[in-house]
């Protein structure tokens, strides 16, 4: 797009500070969605100038998109209009943190890695330990929707964030939740941020549930012949009195896309990848167990590593599946599929069909609470690749929902978004998504055009 205009610089620089405001063709590149750039980019350095630059930009029917370390701005659908990158990066500080209580409130700047840094002094945790982990800010993390590997026992972001402060599209300060575990005012109307892409307001600050170090943490590699195995032990994990942290099943070549992690892996079979914490004697009991049931489904391996990080250590040997996937192919498409978990191994086998159909390379991780990753890994991109990545995602897509599931294309090519079904098929609560949309963001100005439908 064109540069921004002397106006908008010129009222930017007032709110922010001639250092905070980006106008520079060059640097803004830095900044581009899908093939987009924005005119101009600014970082607020507190949450009343992103108030007072959401309420200019609605004057001045700027398109805005808020961003963080940019680790993931090429998820959704292409910006309708881009004008304005507001990069909140500067609101990096921990508000409140009440280690007695388990209660943090953080800006949404700050990077994941350092708020873990945080916490550790004080024993503990958020599990929030999702792709691109080194990079990341916890705003960028909560507004993508991300998961992470340890929501198979700590649930997702919706189970431990409390509450929200942001600004909706008119330029009001807006607050949901609070700061305590047991706040029950009002509706969890924060939750709606979660994943919603920006499209609802500009998260300002986030009041989240901690969770204590536990003593100690195990990961227990299994290596199995085929996927059904791997689904089997899941399910018999599943019925017994143990509680993973994690428990990923991975295929062969995401074994492989993970070999520098997880060593004990085979790039040739299927493997079932669990975590545990406690004590020693309670980690030695889960891998008793685990032992025992592997070797009534016939493992070809079983491999044990202590984890010194305790609980993210286990977590980080498979968080990384999404980046390593997308290095690993000029055209990564990554699906994500959210079947019931009785049902993983019928999406499993379609999603493999449609790939070996197309003649696509693939690799899956499969999380034991029902949600799948699948990527398609052409050689090239070309419109040969795109003509077979079509067919697989049509029919990946369409078997997903034939399973009473959910499926979207996180990742793709962005020349590809418009051809792609990158939010899966139609839903039926759409009407109700787009009223939500105006009621949030009235002059339509945050992330114009990047969620279902065009939202």
């Amino acid at each position: 797009m064109n540069a921004a205009s002397t106006t908008i610089v010129s009222r930017l620089t007032e709110i922010a500070g001639p250092s905070n405001v980006i106008a520079d063709p060059a640097q803004l590149r830095a900044y581009e969605i899908c093939g987009k750039t924005p005119g101009a980019a600014v970082r607020p350095g507190s949450s009343e100038d992103v108030a007072e630059i959401v309420k200019f930009a609605a004057a001045e029917r700027l398109g805005i998109v808020a961003c963080g370390a940019r680790t993931k701005l090429d998820m959704g659908a292409p910006p309708r209009q881009y004008d304005l990158a507001l990069d909140m990066t500067r609101l990096d500080h921990v508000a409140a943190y009440d280690p007695g209580d388990l209660t943090l409130g953080v800006e949404p700047g700050i990077p994941l890695s350092r708020l873990e840094g945080v916490l550790a002094e004080h024993g503990q945790f958020l599990p929030l330990d999702a792709p691109f982990m080194k990079r990341a800010t916890v705003g960028g993390t909560i507004a993508s929707g991300v998961d992470s590997p340890l929501r198979q026992f700590y649930g997702t972001a919706r189970d431990y964030v409390l509450g929200m402060e942001f600004v909706t599209g008119d330029g009001a300060p807006a607050k949901s939740g609070g700061r305590v575990v047991k706040n029950v005012a009002g509706y969890d109307l924060h939750k709606l941020m979660i994943g919603a892409l920006g499209t609802l307001g500009v998260i300002t600050k986030i009041n989240f549930r901690t969770f204590p170090l536990p003593a100690g943490a195990r990961t227990l590699v299994v290596t199995l012949e085929s996927a059904r195995p791997a689904l089997d032990l899941r399910h018999f994990v599943a019925r017994s009195p143990l509680r993973p942290l994690t428990a990923e099943i991975l295929s062969p070549r995401a074994a492989e896309l993970l070999a520098d992690d997880l060593g004990a892996l085979s790039t040739t079979r299927w493997a079932l990848v669990a975590s545990f914490a406690g004590t020693p004697n309670v980690l030695e009991r889960c891998e008793n167990e685990m032992r025992r049931m592997a070797e009534q489904l016939g493992a070809a391996g079983f491999a044990s590593l202590d984890e010194a990080d305790r609980v993210l250590g286990a977590s980080s040997r498979t968080r990384e599946f999404v980046p390593a996937a997308l290095k690993s192919s000029p055209a990564a498409t990554i699906a994500k599929l959210g079947v019931v978990p009785a049902r993983m191994q019928q999406i499993l086998d379609a999603a493999a069909k449609a790939a070996d159909a197309a003649e696509l390379p693939w690799a899956a991780l499969a999380r034991g609470v029902g949600v799948t990753y699948f990527a398609l890994l052409p050689s090239e991109q070309n419109p040969e690749a795109l003509s077979r990545v079509v067919r697989a995602t049509n029919d990946i897509v369409a078997e997903c929902a034939a399973l009473g599931g959910n499926a979207t294309i996180p990742w793709c090519p962005v020349e590809w978004k418009s051809v792609l079904q990158v939010w899966g098929i139609g839903r039926g609560d759409f009407e109700q998504m787009r009223k939500l949309k105006k009621v949030f963001d009235p002059p339509g100005i945050l992330a114009p055009g990047r969620f279902v439908g065009g939202i």
